[in-house]
């Protein structure tokens, strides 16, 4: 018996520290990850990853009550009927507000070319776009974004002044352009511009994909 048609979100942002736990948590995280693309029992889950029932169904229960993961559908097994779960989303994302007071605000930083500034910035944004997806989900409205991604590789250090400076102008025309401070019926949007290096790690296996 199918509880119902839903598809699993592709991504869901957590944003209490409980739930938080649960994903860092090496067992349960393991748990959700078995069920995102196949839906199981405690008996299947125990016998894929090993343990007991009575240990899985200990953690699915926690993990479905702090939505986690989800009944998919109960399966008749002899007199009874055996619970499937499934992940609720496909994907996760730590909302940095569940730090409290010891999160990052840009404010804060100080210096707006560290790289400390960046990280405060990115860290703002989930939280802030967080928060009104919720408020999004909870009207069932859709949140109007944008999102802009380039990877750039200069020829000469002394390259990068010159870029950043042309594209913080670029920016701030735009910004002077529509912005429009008294506008009775306005909606405040944030934009965030940031430039850094690549990891290394990430070109390495860029390098190694592309010579295969």
């Amino acid at each position: 018996m199918t509880t119902d048609t839903m598809e699993t979100a592709e991504l869901q942002v957590v944003r209490e520290p409980e739930r938080a736990t649960a994903l860092l948590d090496p067992e349960r995280r393991r748990l959700v990850e078995a069920l995102i693309e196949d839906p199981d029992s405690a008996s299947g889950l125990a016998r894929r990853l090993g343990g007991t029932r009575q240990q899985v169904n200990y953690h699915l229960r926690a993990l479905e009550r702090l939505d986690l993961v989800e009944l998919h559908e109960e399966r008749r097994k002899g007199n009874c009927f055996e619970r499937v779960m499934r992940s609720t989303a496909r994907r996760f994302v730590v909302d940095p507000g569940v730090l409290g007071s010891l999160g990052a605000e840009p404010a804060e930083m100080g210096d707006r070319f560290s790289a400390t500034y960046v990280v405060a910035l990115g860290a703002r944004a989930v939280r802030e776009v967080a928060a009104v997806m919720q408020r999004a989900r909870e009207e069932r409205k859709r949140v109007a974004t944008l999102s802009i991604e380039a990877e750039v590789r200069l020829a000469h250090p002394d390259s990068f002044q010159s870029m950043t400076r042309e594209l913080a102008d670029a920016v701030a025309r735009v910004v002077a352009k529509y912005h429009d401070e008294h506008a009775p019926a306005g909606r405040s949007f944030r934009l965030i511009a940031a430039v850094y290096p690549r990891p290394v790690e990430d070109q390495g296996t860029q390098n190694a994909g592309g010579a295969s």
